[in-house]
């Protein structure tokens, strides 16, 4: 079989866009396919179905070229490539007794779908050894930067003052979510599907359920207790938990490329030690890739997400066309998220952070990000409204004529007065206006998600 995968990964978008471990093209469909019939086969001749060494016959088969293309084209003629990869195989099969061994008791749905949760178990395992590395590398962040003083934003609004150490505990959290949402789907979703024509398996009579677990265990899934044809949660909860990836990568990304914009300046990638400066970008200027790469890979999802969902409304025991319409979407979502996780992995292991920028953008705010944090002082002595009336007037002051707050407030003769009749004094303004005093519980909530990481990577 030509190598399919290599083609993906060096195309002109596929560098990007196939990026991770997620093996998922035609060629590893074929092979997922062929290991599917091959198990069967084994499954058969252990079920005592089909004649000694019928199993090996078939797998020594399975292991012979096939043609995509040709496989393709006899899939126009049944609407799926199953009866012609079934055809094909028992020809390759030299013992004509064996040969009867290939497909029994399947219908085409049994093998896709089967395939499917082949490739999707390895699709989550890259994914989530990429995702695991991008962890660290945001735990690393978190635990250096605890007290790198920043400026807060919300609603791209300057808020009060983080430090980049709770933005990056923020991020790590999001990805050992979806790290747990990764594992547990491995482990309790995925399943052997094989039910026969109409999910009974009444071609094989009594042994159909045995031949169903044999089945599971030749391939190493769980066997579940009956086939799933028109149940499709299965299907769907491995899309959400990929979808969970790149939603957690891609708030990530989206974050970098803010504040990696020239007028912010707080953070830059050096994917593979390097710095990446974007084509036709003045030199100075490094285009943030991964996250870019990221956010391109996360947009796609959620059209796909959404054409899975909707397949899942399928009537009676076989579905028409809505289970067709699953397979190149689902592909596409485990393609996705695994590209964007590799990319990930090298965004936040290489993320190079400015804490002088960051000091420097904090400090010409001119300290109005600390308002809130005056108004909390001034509302003691002054009550709620006045303190807030005092504030916001001294900080439209600031605001429009270039000067820090603090100027505004101990300068301007009317506040001077009411400050001084209750009691507050120029240094407690000083006070109220040091970013680092007004943080929270940040450095808890850093330590409770570098715990919970610790926790997650150790259990």
């Amino acid at each position: 079989m030509p190598d399919e995968r290599a083609d993906e990964q060096e195309g002109l978008f596929g560098s990007v866009f196939s990026r991770g471990g997620a093996d998922v093209g035609d060629t590893a469909w074929l092979r997922a396919m062929l290991a599917v019939e091959a198990a069967l086969a084994r499954a058969t001749e252990r079920a005592g179905l089909a004649p000694a060494g019928s199993g090996t016959e078939v797998t020594r088969a399975a292991a012979a070229g096939f043609d995509t293309a040709e496989l393709g084209r006899l899939a126009t003629l049944t609407g799926n490539p199953v009866p012609g990869l079934a055809r094909t195989l028992a020809r390759k099969v030299t013992a004509p007794v064996a040969a009867r061994a290939v497909h029994r008791g399947a219908s085409s749905q049994d093998i896709i779908d089967t395939a499917a949760m082949l490739l999707a178990r390895q699709a989550l395992d890259a994914t989530r050894a990429d995702l695991e590395r991008a962890a660290d590398g945001a735990a690393h962040l978190a635990k250096t930067h605890q007290a790198s003083l920043m400026v807060g934003r919300t609603m791209l609004q300057q808020a009060v003052p983080v430090t980049f150490g709770v933005v990056a505990a923020g991020w790590l959290a999001g990805l050992d979510a979806a790290i747990d949402g990764l594992t547990w789907t491995r482990d309790t979703r995925l399943a052997v599907q094989f039910g026969g024509a109409a999910g009974t398996l009444a071609s094989l009579g009594a042994d159909g359920a045995r031949v169903k677990a044999l089945l599971a265990t030749e391939l190493g899934l769980p066997d579940p207790p009956l086939p799933w044809h028109t149940e499709r949660l299965r299907i769907i909860d491995v899309a959400v938990a990929m979808a969970r990836v790149t939603a957690a990568l891609g708030k990530i990304a989206r974050d970098v490329t803010l504040l990696a914009q020239p007028e912010i300046a707080e953070v830059r990638e050096s994917v593979g030690g390097r710095e990446s400066v974007g084509g036709g970008a003045p030199p100075a200027s490094a285009t943030p890739v991964a996250a870019i790469a990221i956010i391109g890979c996360a947009r796609q999802v959620p059209g796909l997400l959404a054409t899975v969902v909707a397949s899942a409304e399928q009537e009676h025991q076989r579905a028409a066309g809505a289970w067709h319409a699953e397979w190149q979407p689902f592909a596409g979502i485990l393609r996705l998220a695994s590209s964007a996780a590799a990319w990930g992995a090298d965004l936040l292991t290489g993320l190079h952070v400015d804490t002088s920028k960051m000091a420097a953008n904090l400090s010409a705010s001119g300290g109005l990000p600390l308002a809130e944090r005056v108004m909390g002082l001034l509302a003691t002595e002054l009550g709620g409204p006045q303190a807030h009336d005092l504030v916001a007037g001294a900080a439209a002051r600031a605001a429009s004529s270039g000067l820090p707050l603090r100027d505004v407030l101990l300068a301007a003769p009317e506040l001077e007065d009411r400050l001084r009749q209750a009691g507050i004094t120029a240094a407690q303004i000083e006070a109220a206006l040091d970013p680092a005093g007004y943080l929270g519980s940040s450095a808890g909530f850093i330590e409770a998600a570098l715990a919970a990481h610790d926790r997650s990577a150790t259990g």
